[in-house]
């Protein structure tokens, strides 16, 4: 039997099998869970394509965390997909232009774009989170990702300061809604290749500090040791942590220069 046997969750921001969440998603099942996964607008045909590789194949909903109406339907659209009930969701979406926002750019970024990097990263953790409220379990787990920002990266600009709003979010949530049983959480792993770094300029660069400095060694081709711990933070062998940031970066964090 598995750790998430007989639990329903929805993974967002699942893309190509190099993403973080796909592994989520095929880990979750291997251990018992029920899947659902969702994308949105061009992203979502990639999705109904790529999740064919996982057993069982898990149902696919539209869904863009930003859409209000997307987030008022979702218990609708869940229902639909023969889900009544939610045991946890795993955050697995972020946004920053990497024009304007990412690369060195971060003291000219407009405000528009400084906007809507935080709303996509950070503020969807909130607004996910409520909209899913209505169809928790009696216990409900929530996981985001996260990539460390309680220091600065060189090129990762707007999208750290995203990230630290996103750490900061989870914390709340954790204050706010664990008197009603749900838990929440973060993963702050090292760098994965998957497509949204390598929308970050210069983000090869996080390979050669983690290559020269991590204790134990990373290979950012392998999401695997993330995707476990994610998948841990959704069971209930870890009932009682919340508001919590696990590092998944083969200790690169505890390390000086």
């Amino acid at each position: 039997m598995g750790i998430l046997e007989g639990k329903t969750i929805l993974v967002t921001g699942v893309t190509m099998n190099t993403s973080i969440a796909y592994k989520v998603a095929e880990i979750a099942a291997a251990e018992g869970a029920t899947v659902v996964v969702s994308n949105f607008g061009r992203a979502l045909s990639l999705t109904q394509r790529i999740v064919k590789r996982l057993d069982p194949a898990p149902a696919v909903l539209e869904l863009d965390v930003t859409d209000a109406d997307h987030l008022a339907r979702l218990p609708q659209a869940l229902a639909e997909a023969g889900v009544e009930r939610l045991d946890g969701v795993v955050h697995s979406v972020a946004y920053a232009n990497p024009e304007t926002a990412l690369g060195g750019k971060f003291l000219t970024t407009p405000f528009e774009d400084v906007s809507q990097a935080m709303h996509v990263s950070a503020y969807s953790l909130v607004s996910l989170t409520m909209a899913c409220k209505p169809l928790f379990a009696e216990t409900a787990s929530v996981v985001g990702l996260t990539f460390d920002a309680r220091i600065s990266w060189p090129t990762y600009d707007w999208m750290g300061v995203a990230k630290a709003a996103l750490e900061s979010a989870s914390r709340y949530v954790a204050r706010y809604l664990g008197p009603e049983g749900v838990r929440c959480n973060i993963v702050a792993a090292g760098p994965i290749d998957t497509i949204a770094k390598k929308a970050i300029p210069g983000s090869t660069s996080f390979d050669d500090i983690w290559g020269g400095r991590a204790p134990l060694g990373w290979d950012s081709s392998d999401a695997t040791a993330t995707a476990k711990v994610v998948v841990a933070l959704l069971s209930d062998w870890f009932a009682m942590t919340s508001g919590e940031m696990i590092h998944v970066d083969g200790g690169l964090h505890s390390t000086g220069a």
